[in-house]
């Protein structure tokens, strides 16, 4: 008879552990005692760090790691009301890493000296915290985790690549300021950990593809093959892990398009057709995948988009992106002392318990996504099992966040990017705002500056 026991029944919870930079520590000591810490212990979802569940009291761990959190639970159990995982529905997977905090560097022998390729050596402290800041309605983060994980399954069965085809190309499009070369070096940065007990480093390569055209004839192509060529160095080693980001990759298509036009082959074509020929010899290892980002889709050329494995768009944030990113902003600034009046993340009621409230359904705040809870203080503020202040703080909650509401109401249209500005903005340009000010203060200084940007928007559109 199945139990609830039963393997099949578990839930994946990846568990990441960053070390300290100054830890000498090895990935397997931490990982083990971490695993043994995590036997039989209840995971709280409403809270990503397990700092007080594994960490607190354990002397190796205070000493070498910065934090332990978990990551990518299942949506189907969010959007369920789940707000906890007993241990036996729990089947973990510790991944510990440490960052590197040297930076990019640039290759300086392109053309004219235009940097051809920046090279991060991963996971990198640039890149921290960057997939957990990116939201989106749909689920591209982790239909891209899934992708990755089948096209490593699928080399490690040896299938037969003339049979089934895989190219490890993805493709991201959409308008800009959606996040969508964000979101290629997060995936870049988060396969990194997930993968560090199989690959013992990880790089990631930034193409600059204007850099890949020569005005001297013929020198394209060569440029295109030097900078493959390099890269199918990295990749030869098998312990390493390599990522390719192709930013803006329509200019590469534009270019073939237009010299198409003429009536001989140009350097332009022979550049693109070298890529794509590229691109071809790079499938034959299992251990790279090609992340490339597009703001035109329709001056790409269709020899590329039959390449991408994934095609997916990325549009203008949903409304319950625009919130979480505006909430993560102002609980940043109140972290940093900005902000006053909020000494706890959940004083911003996160996005599915705000739309559970009796007034949210009755249009005072963002209509539910969903409707199921994922716990938390979303409770109604008069519930009589509660006391007077606990009651008083669930009002002033409920308060704030829809406040902030309304700010993203006001929001509507705007870009990831124009989002991430707007705390800034609103501290800026307001009148007559204290330091530090109320998050009330805030709220409204971020809805006026919000107001303020769609109005030079349509003077800028009108002009």
């Amino acid at each position: 008879m199945k139990t609830a026991a039963d393997d099949g029944d578990k839930h994946d919870l990846h568990v990441e552990v960053c070390l300290k930079s100054s830890s000498n520590a090895t990935f397997q000591d931490i990982k083990s005692v971490v695993e043994g810490r995590l036997q039989d212990k209840n995971i709280w979802l409403h809270d990503s760090s397990l700092w007080d569940t594994v960490g607190r009291d354990d002397p190796l761990l205070n000493t070498h790691v910065e934090t332990i959190r978990w990551a990518d639970v299942d949506a189907e159990l969010l959007g369920q009301g789940t707000s906890v995982l007993f241990s036996f529905q729990v089947r973990p997977h510790v991944h510990v890493y440490q960052l590197n905090e040297d930076g990019g560097e640039e290759d300086d022998e392109g053309e004219d000296g235009v940097v051809s390729y920046r090279e991060w050596q991963l996971p990198a402290a640039d890149f921290e915290g960057q997939w957990d800041a990116l939201h989106y309605e749909s689920s591209i983060k982790r239909r891209l985790l899934q992708y990755a994980s089948t096209a490593l399954l699928f080399s490690d069965l040896g299938v037969d690549s003339q049979l089934i085809s895989w190219n490890r190309v993805v493709l991201l499009h959409g308008p800009p300021g959606t996040g969508k070369t964000s979101l290629c070096k997060a995936l870049a940065q988060k396969l990194s950990v997930r993968l560090n007990d199989r690959y013992t480093t990880s790089q990631l390569v930034e193409v600059n593809a204007h850099s890949l055209f020569s005005k001297w004839f013929s020198e394209s192509g060569k440029l295109v093959s030097k900078l493959f060529g390099a890269i199918t160095e990295l990749v030869e080693e098998p312990a390493a892990l390599v990522f390719v980001l192709i930013d803006e990759v329509e200019s590469l298509s534009a270019a073939r398009k237009a010299a198409a036009g003429g009536g001989e082959p140009s350097d332009a074509i022979r550049a693109v057709n070298a890529l794509l020929t590229q691109l071809d010899q790079l499938r034959r290892f299992p251990n790279v995948m090609v992340l490339t980002t597009s703001n035109i889709t329709e001056a790409i050329d269709v020899a590329f988009v039959d390449r991408a494995d994934i095609k997916a768009y990325l549009g203008p944030p949903s409304e319950a992106a625009r919130y979480e990113i505006l909430r993560s902003g102002v609980l940043e600034l109140a972290r940093a002392g900005v902000v006053t009046g909020i000494t706890s993340a959940k004083q911003l009621i996160p996005y599915k318990e705000l739309c559970l409230l009796p007034a949210a359904r009755q249009g005072a705040a963002p209509q539910a996504a969903g409707p199921h809870s994922i716990g938390g203080p979303a409770a109604a503020a008069d519930d009589a099992s509660m006391s007077e202040a606990e009651q008083a703080a669930a009002a002033e909650a409920q308060a704030l966040s829809r406040a902030l509401g309304q700010v993203v109401a006001a929001c509507e249209g705007f870009s990831g990017r124009s989002l991430r500005k707007l705390p800034f903005l609103a501290h800026a340009t307001a009148d007559s705002l204290p330091f530090p000010c109320s998050c009330f203060e805030f709220l409204a200084a971020m809805k006026a500056a919000a107001e303020k940007e769609r109005a030079d928007r349509s003077e800028l559109t009108a002009g």
